[in-house]
């Protein structure tokens, strides 16, 4: 539905900075341990598919615990119950993704490093919308689960950024549905006096290989560009995400599904 988005806690500076492989040769595999959430108060501007503008409330949170690397969210749509909201009659009022990875360094006590890799991860994400899916009448809520390998890897500037490659199991057809390439990053590039700090984030997600029984488009995607001002509680930033034939679904006239949104949004830190 919208940006997997890394938003990290006072924390994300230190962590996007660091260049170092994961070492757990040690058997220590709590020494990178952390944890933030946060609330974001969001206004989407024509998000596709169907040019929907709707305010949601999302719950995002993340972390690591040993083996675990962990990040998801909770989207609720149209807190007010505007009847004029592009969310008003929709058939679910929520969207969530779940998506935790396991660290096969921190799992086998290794060092599994090389190059730019950090470290390497099995990788999953579970995204779902709650809504009722009804076989008869032809309509499915999201109730996706992808499984594969993922990574962390230090490129010039950005520093260390998300990298996993999944496989699609479509939970309501029963059927394994193509691929999806996704990575993410958060780079603070400019430091006020203050202390607060002005950050690039954002993140790809890319799916090829699908299915012509199921999808419109074999493949396609969209890229979250933000700009973010961040505070030890606060934060506020802007979002331009750009879609092509998002979820498979092949641009017309009467479902746009490639162009151009935008997104605008107030945050409070935990």
């Amino acid at each position: 539905m919208r940006k997997s988005l890394v938003a990290l806690s006072v924390l994300a500076a230190s962590l996007s900075a660091a260049t170092n492989a994961a070492d757990y040769t040690d058997g220590n595999i709590h020494k990178n341990d952390y944890k933030w959430s946060q609330f974001n108060l969001m206004y989407a501007f024509d998000e596709l598919p169907g040019e929907s503008s709707h305010d949601y409330l999302e719950m995002e949170f993340g972390g690591r615990s040993g083996i675990f690397d962990l990040y998801g969210y909770v989207d609720i749509f149209n807190l007010t119950g505007s009847p004029d909201s592009d969310k008003a009659n929709a058939d679910s009022k929520m969207f969530m993704k779940f998506a935790p990875r396991v660290s096969l360094d921190a799992l086998t006590h290794s060092d599994l490093s090389f190059g730019p890799v950090q470290e390497l991860y099995i990788a999953s994400e579970l995204t779902w919308d709650g809504s009722t899916t009804n076989s008869t009448k032809g309509t499915f809520g999201v109730n996706n689960y992808k499984v594969g390998l993922g990574s962390d890897v230090n490129v010039p500037w950005l520093g260390k950024i998300g990298l996993n490659l999944y496989g699609t199991y479509d939970m309501n057809q029963k059927d394994w549905n193509g691929y999806q390439i996704s990575t993410n990053w958060f780079k603070p590039f400019y430091t006020l006096d203050n202390g607060s700090f002005v950050s690039y984030q954002g993140y790809i997600d890319y799916q090829f290989g699908m299915k012509e029984e199921y999808a419109s488009a074999s493949n396609g995607g969209a890229m979250f560009n933000g700009i973010y001002w961040h505070s030890e509680r606060y934060a506020v930033g802007y979002g331009l995400k750009a879609y092509k034939d998002i979820y498979g679904i092949k641009d017309s006239d009467a479902f746009k599904s490639t162009g151009i949104s935008h997104y605008v949004s107030l945050t409070y830190k935990f």
